[in-house]
């Protein structure tokens, strides 16, 4: 909001005209995320360019755009021409762009970086790339980069806060604010054992136990996204809950599926078209995928952290309770 609100100061400042320079950053660890975070930017963007002329002030047209692995030939051609002023990309997409000619010219004004759900890269080598990539944009920048981070879930708060701003030059850790409001909630988590005696490796009648479960489940909830750890099994789980539930009315959700079908995913998921949602990783973070009722993991989620952060896609409202069920 404030990386806007400057945006709309400069450009009032100079008659409503910005410059074709890229000044904010977005950065997400998912595809998804970032087309669901442009649409979200759109719409207050609009609302505040019709109060500019509501009130007589100069239209400050402020463009947004996605760069990603799924952005299409056409829009990545119109980027370079006309660089956004906001950009919202993911990790490997900005190292991309730092990459060409274009890119770094097109970047060489950013003031602000955003890392979305800074805790999903932060553990891992993504995260380390991540960081040189942010390094090498700060080389580029003609003035200080402001940095920042967000997470509703990021532990130890102050290591990630030191992975998000870096050293200095001269090998000093660089300042950060960390802003911490303490927020918790109740949520309602419970395990589902089968029946029957659990083992290194499940047999089909115990898959098919788990499948009826969940089914039963979803029944009793108007929307239910279910979570497994491989595509393979999305697709599984999702053939399986489909025979159950009514095809029409189960799908799957990862990366090897295409852009177009993903997103018409989530459509019908947030128009309440579907009963159940199957999905990887791809819909962990912080979409806008409506009102779920029931989140079920199968397998192991492989961290605490991990659970409790898809466990929260339900009850995503204000008031609301997350809801979980694991299937171990």
């Amino acid at each position: 909001v404030i990386a806007i609100d400057v945006l709309i100061r400069d450009g009032l400042a100079n008659g409503g005209v910005l410059p074709d320079e890229t000044r904010v950053v977005y950065v997400s660890p998912l595809k998804a995320l970032s087309n669901d975070i442009h649409l979200n930017l759109d719409a207050p963007l609009q609302g505040i360019r019709a109060a500019l002329v509501a009130n007589g002030l100069p239209d400050v047209p402020v463009r947004t755009a996605v760069r990603t692995g799924d952005t299409p030939q056409r829009e990545r051609a119109q980027a370079r021409r006309t660089p956004p002023h906001i950009l919202v990309t993911t990790p490997e997409s900005l190292y991309v762009l730092l990459g060409s000619a274009s890119g770094r010219t097109a970047l060489r004004h950013v003031r602000t970086v955003i890392v979305d759900e800074i805790h999903a890269v932060a553990a891992d080598k993504r995260g380390s790339h991540l960081s040189l990539t942010l390094e090498r944009l700060q080389r580029l920048a003609a003035q200080p980069i402001t940095r920042v981070g967000l997470s509703a879930t990021q532990k130890p708060i102050e290591t990630v806060a030191q992975f998000l701003v870096g050293v200095s030059a001269d090998g000093l850790l660089r300042q950060c604010e960390i802003v911490d409001i303490g927020y918790t909630r109740t949520r309602d988590l419970a395990l589902a054992l089968p029946p029957t005696p659990l083992s290194v490796v499940m047999s089909n009648d115990q898959w098919l136990q788990v499948y009826a479960d969940v089914a039963a489940l979803a029944q009793q909830h108007r929307t239910t996204l279910v979570f497994v750890n491989t595509r393979r099994m999305a697709e599984r789980a999702a053939r399986h809950l489909g025979d159950l539930l009514g095809k029409q009315r189960v799908a799957a959700h990862h990366g090897s599926l295409s852009r177009e079908t993903r997103l018409l995913a989530e459509q019908r998921l947030k128009a309440g078209d579907l009963t159940v949602l199957v999905a990887t990783a791809s819909l962990e973070l912080g979409l806008d995928i409506g009102d779920v009722d029931l989140v079920c993991q199968l397998g192991s989620p492989r961290s605490i952290a991990t659970f409790l952060q898809r466990a929260g896609r339900s009850g995503h409202k204000v008031g609301g309770t997350p809801k979980a069920r694991l299937f171990p």
